[in-house]
Order: C-alpha cells, then sequence, then structure tokens
C-alpha cells in the first residue's frame, strides 16, 4: 500500500500549515513536535485537561491561561505556547488533537517517513510495538514512525491510522493477532472470536 499525502485541508491543517512554517523558519521542527507529543499525551492521560479544550462554556482567556500554564511546567517552546494561546483566544480548542496530527503528518512527509497513528486500550509494551512496526513495515514498503496513545474506550481493541488510506484484509489479520496478544499479556476479559482490529483513515490529509 502507498504511503498518504497529508492533507492540510480545513481548518485543523490550516492552523498545523501556519505553526509548520513558523516553526520550519525558526529552526524548530523537532522542538515543536516534541512539545505537541507531550500535549497530546497529556490530553489522552488527562480527563481535566480533557474536559478544558473541549469546554464551550469557559472563558477563552480563563481556557488560553490554563493550557499555558500546563505547557510552561511541560518545559514547551514559546512558539508552541503562542500558538496554543490563538487557538484558544479564536475558540477552536476542541481541534488541537486534530492540529497535532495534522502537524505530526507534514513533519513526516518533510522528513520523507510515514506515520502511523495508534490507539490501544492499554499501553503497548517493546515486543508489541515491534511486532506492530515489522507488520507495518511490510506493509507499507518502507520503516512507519509510530506514535502511540491509550484510549480505554476501546475496551482491548487496536485502532491503526495512517494516512487516509485503509489497511488491506491481510494486515488486519496480523494486527488481529497482536491485538490478541495484547489481551493475553494483561489479563484483559477475551473478546469474542467475531471482533477484529478497526483499522481506519486518520483524514489528516
Amino acid at each position: 500500500m502507498a504511503a498518504a499525502e497529508p492533507n492540510v485541508a480545513g481548518l485543523a491543517g490550516r492552523y498545523a500549515a501556519a505553526l509548520f512554517e513558523l516553526a520550519r523558519d525558526s529552526r524548530a521542527l523537532d522542538a515543536v513536535a516534541g512539545d505537541l507529543e507531550t500535549l497530546d499525551r497529556l490530553i489522552g492521560e488527562s480527563a481535566d485537561l480533557t474536559r478544558l479544550i473541549r469546554s464551550p462554556v469557559l472563558k477563552r482567556q480563563d481556557q488560553a491561561r490554563a493550557l499555558d500554564a500546563v505547557l510552561d511546567r511541560a518545559g514547551a517552546e514559546r512558539l508552541t505556547r503562542n500558538f496554543t494561546g490563538v487557538v484558544a483566544r479564536k475558540h477552536r480548542l476542541f481541534e488541537l488533537p486534530a492540529m497535532i496530527r495534522a502537524y505530526r503528518s507534514l513533519l513526516a512527509q518533510h522528513r520523507g517517513e510515514v506515520t502511523a497513528e495508534v490507539a490501544s486500550a492499554l499501553p503497548l509494551d517493546d515486543s508489541q510495538l515491534d511486532a506492530l512496526r515489522e507488520t507495518l513495515r511490510r506493509s507499507l514498503g518502507r520503516e512507519p514512525r509510530i506514535a502511540t496513545r491509550v484510549d480505554a474506550d476501546l475496551l482491548g481493541g487496536l485502532v491503526v491510522r495512517v494516512g487516509s488510506r485503509m489497511f488491506d484484509s491481510s494486515l488486519r489479520t496480523r494486527l488481529n493477532h497482536i491485538q490478541l496478544a495484547m489481551k493475553s499479556d494483561n489479563q484483559r476479559a477475551a473478546a469474542t472470536p467475531s471482533e477484529s482490529v478497526a483499522v481506519a483513515a486518520s483524514g489528516t490529509r
């Protein structure tokens, strides 16, 4: 399967493209990427932070101050903090996760990489990541960059997104084997045999 070009259309894509250009001009592409990865992880781990960015009733100034405090404690770049401040003032923080994905795709294209976004019910251990990386490498024909996040709502599932293409059935089968191993390793309730890995397009192009 050929890798897809990243999508920078839409609101999230436009914001991500603007940030990418500023970061490139400032020679801060990797630093900003690190800040965004940290922020993405914090959002995934904190219900309070998730509510903060999704709240339609909080004042924009309050959202901006609260998020800036989080990024300050995380040691984020001033560019990243300025960006999230603008997003907050525009009342678009609910789009922040999509902006992070779009920036990730732009950076991967810039580096000549392909990024696989992986969501799992529990953190993947090294052996599971290695198996997933090898599976994706064989399917994509190139070494993937894997970005992981935990989503407890998946109830033991595994969601893999790469560009705007859906994986073929053979990859679904191999990913399903990894999913079943995850459930066994973490002593979670076994899924029914009919359950399958959900693999969908990210829409970040």
